[in-house]
């Protein structure tokens, strides 16, 4: 089925896999000197042994082998690659059926050789590497390598030069990725309208994540993430689907889509249930919906993404200035972090082979080196603090939530006493938490929305 789905795509036009992955591979090479290894990484069981969650390779190792495929390593000695992948046993074959041999795989990806599982050990030494999330895959590992591993973002020499030239690599995107990414969208797209339609006649939040995950799977991906289908938006990552759908409802749909090859698309929009907002869901809706516009119409080549964090912000100030919640002029509200008391979260973040791209590298990733996180209320979750650059895809997507945690901790009602016209807020008891949400392309003179 890989070998089927690989040339499946070079026949449809797509970049050329093998091509591109060498081309990754040759940008590594200028940015770093050790050999490399690289483990995909296999599946936890559920249960029992046999019984194992789906299988996802390590995103490393996917970006420059290209395959999903378990239990399987990758060296680089420069930019000459060596896959290392046992051939399955007659018992596996008997249970999962025939598959491209070693050597066509190797062929697929532009290995330029092909060796067992047994062979890697001699390719170990002096090697860099990223820790696996899987605790057996980390202990063959540290075996091989000798020494032990710890999480990407706190990796030593010579590990953490790896960190640093990977993330600097896959930072932006090549043609390939792209090709992938916007495929992730277009399903993606169609599942929020699958969503929506399915609204009209659904009784449960699961029957509308039903209907969104059923095109996922129609077209051979699979979710990128958990999804968020929930009346109870105000829960940023609700990942509970029972509650019944009533006519003054919000829902929420956060629903992406991801490739065979891992590329992820990550959307949300929020609707009425009954079709029909009312007059203060509508009102709070228009200012996120301007903080949305806003912030896509400001990205650009050499833009901060704070920037762009900060102006969504303002615009989120300004429209509950407008509507009495706040009080107080906007760019005062925002630098007092009056603004996070309903918009806790970061604009967005990098997006890629995984949702949250690269974030098990940490800030090592999402910050520019030599900056660090701030202690602010109003940006100690801001997942990217990096001037934007040609090639980077980013989400963008502001919200509005109304967070008991937030709006009743006796501190912080404390502290923004007077800020917060906490009777006029009353009135907007029916918004429980709005969020759009789109995957924006930088591009060399502007942006290309992916899910638009």
């Amino acid at each position: 089925m890989q070998a089927e789905f690989l040339q499946a795509e070079s026949a449809s036009g797509s970049p050329s896999l093998a091509a591109a992955l060498r081309q990754r591979r040759q940008r590594l090479a200028t940015l770093i000197s050790v050999p490399v290894v690289l483990w995909s990484g296999q599946s936890p069981s559920r249960n029992f042994p046999a019984n194992s969650y789906p299988f996802r390779a390590s995103s490393h190792f996917l970006y420059f082998a290209g395959l999903n495929l378990p239990k399987a390593a990758i060296a680089l000695q420069g930019s000459h690659l060596t896959l290392f992948w046992d051939e399955p046993t007659p018992a596996e074959v008997l249970w999962h059926g025939p598959g491209p041999t070693r050597s066509q795989l190797a062929e697929q990806i532009g290995a330029d050789d092909a060796r067992p599982l047994a062979d890697l050990e001699q390719y170990c030494a002096g090697a860099a590497t990223i820790a696996v999330q899987d605790s057996t895959t980390r202990q063959q590992q540290e075996k091989l390598l000798g020494r032990s591993l710890v999480a990407p973002k706190l990796a030593q020499e010579p590990d953490r030069a790896l960190v640093g030239a990977i993330a600097q690599v896959r930072l932006c995107h090549d043609d390939l990725a792209l090709a992938e990414m916007r495929r992730a969208a277009q399903v993606t797209r169609r599942a929020h309208a699958a969503g929506r339609a399915a609204t009209a006649t659904a009784t449960t939040e699961a029957e509308v994540r039903a209907a969104m995950e059923q095109v996922i799977l129609a077209a051979d991906m699979t979710p990128a993430y958990s999804s968020i289908v929930t009346v109870h938006g105000e829960v940023l990552h609700n990942c509970h689907y029972g509650h019944r759908l009533e006519p003054g409802d919000l829902l929420l749909a956060d629903v992406g889509a991801e490739t065979p090859l891992g590329w992820a698309a990550d959307m949300t929009r929020t609707w009425p249930v009954s079709g029909q907002f009312s007059p203060t869901q509508c009102d709070i809706y228009d200012i996120v919906q301007a903080a949305h516009d806003r912030c896509i119409e400001a990205i650009a080549p050499g833009v901060e993404y704070r920037e762009i964090h900060l102006l969504a912000a303002r615009v989120l100030a300004e429209g509950l200035v407008s509507l009495g919640i706040l009080c107080g002029a906007p760019e005062e509200l925002v630098e007092q972090d009056a603004h996070a008391l309903f918009f806790p979260h970061g604009v967005g973040h990098l997006l890629g082979l995984d949702v949250h791209d690269m974030e098990d590298l940490g800030d090592l990733a999402g910050y520019e080196p030599g900056r660090t996180r701030s202690d602010r209320f109003g940006l100690c979750y801001l997942r990217l603090d990096r001037p934007l650059r040609p090639g980077m895809v980013v989400t963008v997507e502001p919200g509005f939530y109304q967070i008991p945690a937030l709006l009743q901790d006796p501190e912080k009602r404390d502290r923004y006493s007077a800020l917060v016209n906490w009777d006029r807020l009353a009135g907007f008891a029916d918004v429980r938490g709005i969020r759009i949400e789109d995957d924006v392309l930088v591009t060399a003179t502007g942006v290309e929305v992916l899910t638009e």
